[in-house]
């Protein structure tokens, strides 16, 4: 998706990821270039080259659950950044729920083929409700399960976006064809979590172009 301009006091590049084209995020305030990464799931590379290209100082890492696509660069991005930047960069989030995901990330990429995606153990896990002070903005957290047992969403109500990892997309949502997936479950979290939020909202999903909660309640099939 390249560049997107989110608010007054906030920039977003979009990086497509991996074989799974998975959308890494970084969004960062220009007046501090102080950043977060969402969802770094390989192509390390990449994203420290654009890192390094806008002068960013990475504040944290997020992720939204623990598939290998969405998480399996964050071990290797947390240590090159922390020694670049001399200071620890933490690894925040997804739900304590996903932690046997985060540390199966390798057996995940090998049933793909895909070597170079690591496990990863986070600094800490987020909850349900708490909110993450960051950029200068309040990004509220929320659980969405169904696609994962541990999936949490990012939501900045003031700038009126979200990053929703694998939860909804433009006219779909996410796969729960999983042992641990649940339909029902992810439909619910959505209507309760996600529309909520406000018809204006851009919601950034993990894969494909971004979206608002109002034109997918109006032409999402699994939602009308």
């Amino acid at each position: 998706m390249g560049s997107l301009y989110m608010s007054a006091s906030l920039s977003l590049e979009i990086i497509p990821v991996t074989a799974f084209g998975q959308n890494c995020s970084i969004l960062w305030n220009p007046a501090t270039q102080h950043a977060v990464v969402v969802d770094p799931g390989g192509d390390m590379p990449r994203i420290m080259a654009f890192i390094e290209r806008n002068s960013l100082s990475v504040d944290a890492i997020w992720l939204t659950h623990g598939h290998l696509d969405h998480a399996g660069g964050a071990d290797a991005l947390r240590r090159e950044l922390s020694v670049r930047q001399d200071a620890p960069v933490p690894v925040v989030g997804p739900d304590r729920a996903d932690e046997a995901l985060l540390s199966s990330i390798t057996e995940q990429a090998a049933l793909f083929g895909l070597t170079g995606l690591e496990n990863v153990q986070p600094d800490r896990f987020v909850r349900h409700g708490e909110v993450l002070d960051c950029l200068g903005q309040r990004f509220e957290v929320r659980h969405v399960p169904g696609h994962t047992p541990g999936h949490v969403i990012f939501h900045d109500p003031a700038s009126r976006f979200a990053f929703v990892g694998d939860t909804l997309f433009r006219g779909g949502v996410g796969r729960t064809d999983f042992p641990y997936g649940n339909h029902e479950q992810l439909i619910g979290a959505i209507r309760r979590e996600l529309l909520p939020l406000g018809d204006d909202v851009t919601i950034l999903p993990g894969h494909g172009p971004a979206t608002t909660i109002g034109a997918e309640r109006k032409g999402n099939p699994f939602l009308t």
